[in-house]
């Protein structure tokens, strides 16, 4: 009797099982099938490293020379009414008259009026008037005024491991 018993509960459980998964069948739901999915084709392998061609980058930039460290390193920054930024000029400096042409390392910068651009490789920029330079002992300095009626000085030195080449 226990034999029947035993079977007689497999049945049972058996069947409350399938009628469970019948139910939720949306919860168990297992599918595998095969699946064709479409890629976009693989870029052909490049020849080397480096063989793109860098956009330079190009605009009114009155802080320039302190964004190319490899060519000059920015030593001093001094803002306030125009006596007081000159009065911060560094000893013997001379005032560049335009045009005039400044080299440091690889860049250059044609002072031209009150404006200069800056060139170094690809890239261009624009250092807005009023803008005045001046050579000092040690590298160059800019004065800079604004529209607020404030003004600038930052003096730089040839960056690491360049000489100073102004013409």
């Amino acid at each position: 009797m226990l034999r029947y018993f035993v079977i007689a509960t497999v049945v049972v459980v058996g069947i409350a099982m399938a009628i469970a998964a019948w139910t939720n069948r949306d919860l168990i739901r297992i599918k595998i099938a095969s699946v064709y999915a479409s890629a976009p084709p693989k870029p052909e392998p490049s020849t080397g490293i480096g063989t793109g061609t860098r956009a330079g980058m190009r605009g009114d930039a009155p802080w320039a020379l302190s964004a190319l460290p490899e060519c000059l390193i920015q030593t001093s920054k001094t803002t306030g009414p125009r006596d007081y930024v000159l009065a911060h000029l560094p000893p013997d400096a001379v005032a560049v008259a335009p045009p005039a042409t400044l080299k440091f390392g690889d860049c250059t910068i044609s002072v031209a009026g009150a404006e200069a651009y800056v060139r170094r490789g690809a890239d261009r920029f624009r250092i807005p008037p009023p803008a005045r330079f001046y050579r000092t002992p040690r590298g160059v300095a800019l004065l800079r005024g604004n529209a607020a009626g404030g003004n600038e000085l930052r003096v730089y030195e040839p960056g690491p491991e360049r000489a100073n080449e102004h013409e």
